[in-house]
């Protein structure tokens, strides 16, 4: 693991924003003091890198606050941001020594993680853990596959509202609170950043967003506070069938 000026914060499972979505959901709570055992917290600034492609990767985790991203460097240095991961998503992977993607704090970033071999055989004997880390898998491939979608099919103002969508769903569960009707929530990346995550360029994210706004599909107070008025109405422009597929 990279060296990183790492700030320990505390914070105890019963007040966790991310309880109800994140592995331990699932847990008792004799699995949740196993658990409690083996974890600790970190937090990294915004900007700062948690983790190298091809580090020692010798932790699991969970994302508290904040977000961050996944990005892959290919051999001629060029770089892709190839994910997010946004509030309750879970870092690393249990039998894998090594990360497979740099991981960066987009915004200031708080993990709860747990050292991985002890997370690993906890997982073999507590089902609740092994069960929603499976769900969470596959929940990450079906939104991967929909990813693909919209990368090489959607236009860019599809792309936009998906985006936009997918933040606003999450915001709105991590709240406890149904996606419908209006949401208001803080967009974390800037436009460099959704150009690039969207294979878009920066004149055309700052054009779509400027569109969506004009249409009244959003609202916008500064450059990250957005406001969904009518939740089904992005909905309609992300191109997606009525049940907003894989932004469930």
């Amino acid at each position: 693991m990279a060296h990183h000026d790492l700030q320990t914060v505390s914070h105890e499972c019963g007040d966790c924003p991310i309880r109800h979505r994140a592995v331990c959901a699932r847990c008792e709570s004799d699995e949740l003091q196993r658990l409690e055992q083996i974890k600790y917290y970190r937090s990294y600034q915004a900007g700062q890198t948690v983790i190298w492609s091809g580090d020692r990767m010798d932790f699991v985790a969970s994302v508290v606050t904040g977000i961050a991203t996944l990005t892959q460097t290919m051999e001629d240095g060029r770089r892709q941001m190839v994910g997010l991961l946004l509030p309750s998503d879970f870092v690393g992977r249990p039998g894998r020594t090594t990360a497979a993607y740099d991981v960066t704090a987009t915004t200031d970033l708080v993990m709860c993680c747990f050292r991985k071999k002890p997370f690993e055989e906890l997982m073999q004997s507590t089902p609740h853990i092994a069960q929603r880390l499976l769900e969470m898998t596959l929940d990450e491939l079906d939104a991967a596959r929909e990813w693909m979608l919209l990368l090489g099919r959607k236009t860019a103002r599809e792309k936009i509202a998906s985006l936009l969508a997918i933040i606003a769903r999450r915001d709105a569960h991590l709240k406890l609170k149904a996606a419908k009707g209006s949401i208001v929530f803080d967009l974390p990346l800037t436009r460099e950043e959704m150009a690039d995550y969207l294979g878009l360029t920066l004149e055309t994210v700052s054009r779509q967003v400027s569109a969506l706004k004009r249409d009244g599909v959003i609202e916008l107070e500064g450059k990250r506070h957005i406001i969904v008025r009518d939740f089904d109405l992005l909905l309609e422009e992300t191109g997606d069938d009525s049940d907003g597929g894989y932004l469930v």
